[in-house]
């Protein structure tokens, strides 16, 4: 397995995480009425939700060209 193969996998699997989490909060906080206290937490949670979906869809989708050389200088 490349490694830009095993940055596709992690990336889908922090998307997939970020989505888990915020649905299994978003679960949690309707049973009860905590207004007072989901709302700040629930904030701070889709932040830290979007952040891991976004970092996990740069991983997923960047290109990996493994044969160029990025500083432009070749051998």
């Amino acid at each position: 397995m490349s490694e830009g193969d095993r940055s596709r996998r992690l990336g889908l699997l922090l998307m997939a995480g970020a989505v888990l989490q915020l649905l299994v909060f978003l679960g949690a906080a309707s049973r009860r009425s905590y207004a007072a206290l989901a709302l700040p937490v629930g904030a701070g949670v889709a932040a830290l939700s979007v952040l891991a979906f976004w970092v996990g869809y740069t991983m997923a989708y960047a290109r990996w060209d493994d044969e160029d050389d990025p500083s432009g200088s070749g051998p």
